[in-house]
């Protein structure tokens, strides 16, 4: 049987005031969350691409083992640019929705060394992951990152198509 719904449990102090802590925790949040993957997003992708670019990051060898058809030496520092300018797109307002669309394209290629290298990625498929596979799967995380970005974004206005189309 459900309380009538006026009905308001007795509470005591301290539990109000965990309510009401609880409630501002969760404003906050809810205020701040979005901006701050967005950020986080931005700084991720400018800071690996730049070690792409570099060619120093960790990932060099699973990314030529990976895309074996394209000379390294010419696709990771063009992966490397394309990831700072998702990062670089994320961080103005008018070039977001360019940023989540690049970040879109080049996110079905980091899940690659899943099919092509399973002897890379797992100990024991399909549960038992390496750490190339963990920092693999962890672009899970990324996705839903960039869906709330995404999710958040006011709609176009009518007529701002034109000017993209242009």
């Amino acid at each position: 049987m459900h309380p009538p719904p006026n009905f308001t449990p007795a509470i005591s102090g301290k539990e109000a005031q965990l309510l009401r802590i609880d409630r501002r925790i969760i404003t906050w949040m809810g205020e701040h969350g979005r901006g701050f993957l967005q950020w986080a997003l931005a700084i991720i992708f400018i800071w690996f691409g730049a070690l792409k670019w570099v060619a120093s990051s960790p990932a060099d060898d699973l990314v030529r083992r990976t895309v074996y058809w394209f000379p390294p030496e010419v696709f990771l520092p063009i992966l490397g640019v394309w990831e700072m300018a998702i990062g670089v797109c994320l961080l103005f307002r008018p070039l977001v929705r360019l940023g989540l669309l690049l970040l879109f394209f080049q996110l079905p290629g980091t899940f690659l060394p899943l099919v092509l290298l399973p002897e890379v990625c797992f100990v024991r498929f399909p549960w038992l992951l390496t750490m190339e596979g963990q920092y693999i799967v962890k672009n899970l995380l990324i996705i839903g990152a960039a869906l709330v970005v995404g999710g958040s974004m006011p709609p176009m206005r009518a007529g701002a198509t034109g000017k993209l189309l242009k």
